[in-house]
């Protein structure tokens, strides 16, 4: 049976297959980007970014991005149109964001459901432990590999907008996405599906444990206040 393992990239030998990856889908597969130079930085200690790499028995099979805090200043020149009732000042008063780029997974892993659900779990527990609460992301509408059917139904991933144009070198229309992290874990903590249970394993501790503080920070300025209350 195929062992799918995720780790953060944070050596020179998991910077150097994370590229691989790149280069084989982005570059030779879509002809999105002519070269991998400047998708990885040297240093990868920013706390702003995030790489991870999905591996199966050891050999490279997947790539994801997390970018924290991304701006709401899209450039005039993407051309975004939003959905009817979408606000962006909302948006930004939602929570706080991390955006996921970079996702893409090698062709003949990708019937692996697994590599992309381990990256999702990996991502969500590190942006948990972290106290941001909302994924945005893009994904090409009609592309062969698109993974909005996934995001959309399986993760719960709204719509929010689309654009034609963007960094990378694909005609096709950009979807813009977002997740309320919390209300995922809400609709599926109690499902018996394998795939939901596949994802949530590894960060429904976090979630609980991050509750259950904040219910005591709670309870504690509840029992502040009323110390502070007059007697009558």
């Amino acid at each position: 049976m195929s062992s799918v393992r995720v780790s953060r990239v944070e050596s020179a030998g998991d910077r150097a297959a994370a590229l691989e990856v790149i280069k084989r889908v982005f570059c030779v597969e879509k002809n999105w980007i002519s070269s991998v130079q400047n998708q990885i930085p040297d240093e990868l200690s920013n706390n702003g970014v995030s790489w991870f790499l999905a591996t199966i028995n050891g050999k490279a099979a997947g790539v994801m991005r997390l970018l924290y805090d991304p701006s709401f200043d899209i450039p005039e020149e993407y051309d975004v149109k939003f959905m009817p009732g979408i606000d962006v000042e909302e948006l930004k008063s939602a929570g706080k964001y991390v955006e996921i780029g970079r996702f893409m997974i090698l062709e003949e892993y990708r019937k692996n459901p697994r590599v992309a659900l381990r990256l999702m779990r990996a991502a969500t527990a590190e942006v948990i432990e972290r106290d941001y609460t909302h994924f945005i992301t893009d994904v090409f509408e009609g592309e062969k590999h698109s993974p909005l059917n996934f995001h959309t139904r399986v993760l719960g991933f709204e719509v929010i907008g689309k654009h034609l144009f963007g960094e990378l070198n694909c005609s096709s229309t950009r979807i813009i996405l977002t997740l309320d992290i919390l209300k995922l874990y809400s609709r599926i903590k109690d499902s018996r599906s394998r795939m939901y249970s596949e994802l949530t394993e590894g960060f429904r501790g976090i979630i609980e444990r991050k509750a259950g503080m904040a219910q005591s920070r709670i309870s504690r300025r509840l029992r502040e206040l009323s110390v502070l209350q007059p007697k009558v």
